[in-house]
């Protein structure tokens, strides 16, 4: 694919969706970084369910760390893995109390080091709550770069590099956003709506669907 036609993709994306925004509900840094971390191999939805009644009791490092490992359960039992995510969560607010009092750093390095955060959850933060030009790859990233061939690559990390060097850098900040919601509702997985896409016209994946 062509820069001119990368460029005219990102631009129609822009302008249907000038101000894109994560369908996770959070009003803080850390309120982000738990939900993404909860998010893990589970919908959006499901953990929107969760932490609307997690967070009015506890959305603080301190607070969750008082309820404790089985405190959490209780909330996000509906989640997937949520055994493991209830350890990583309270582990990791410890970590965030005694280094960084309590805030979530703005620091890649800092980021992954903490239980259950990895490159895909770092960039998340970094980007939605720090504003930095970081993509976060997940699986509906991955299949629309490489199903569309904005950016090709034979695993996320491949993708998030080529993203990098040919997404020009005033699309940065949002294309992660872009890019998964056309994937969770339009360039879905079995079958994609192409009928109803918006960039079918500049997309080069041969196998269309109507």
């Amino acid at each position: 694919m062509n820069i001119e036609k990368r460029f005219k993709i990102l631009d129609r994306l822009r302008n249907n969706n000038p101000k894109p925004e994560t369908e996770l509900n959070f009003s803080s840094p850390f309120e982000l970084l738990i939900a993404v971390m909860l998010s893990a191999q589970a919908t959006d939805v499901s953990v929107n369910k969760a932490t609307d009644k997690l967070y009015p009791i506890a959305n603080t490092p301190q607070t969750l760390t008082d309820l404790g490992v089985d405190g959490l359960k209780h909330y996000i039992k509906t989640i997937g893995l949520f055994n493991t995510k209830a350890v990583n969560v309270i582990n990791t607010c410890q970590i965030l109390i005694n280094l960084h009092s309590g805030e979530v750093p703005e620091n890649r390095q800092a980021l992954e080091a903490l239980p259950g955060v990895g490159r895909k959850t770092a960039n998340v933060v970094l980007n939605t709550a720090f504003g930095w030009p970081t993509i976060a790859v997940d699986t509906h990233i991955f299949r629309v770069s490489n199903r569309t061939k904005l950016a090709m690559g034979k695993n996320v990390e491949q993708v998030e590099i080529k993203l990098l060097k040919v997404v020009p850098n005033e699309f940065k900040v949002d294309v992660h956003h872009w890019l998964i919601l056309h994937g969770r509702y339009t360039c879905i997985a079995r079958k994609p709506r192409c009928g109803s896409c918006l960039i079918e016209d500049l997309c080069e994946f041969k196998e269309k669907t109507q």
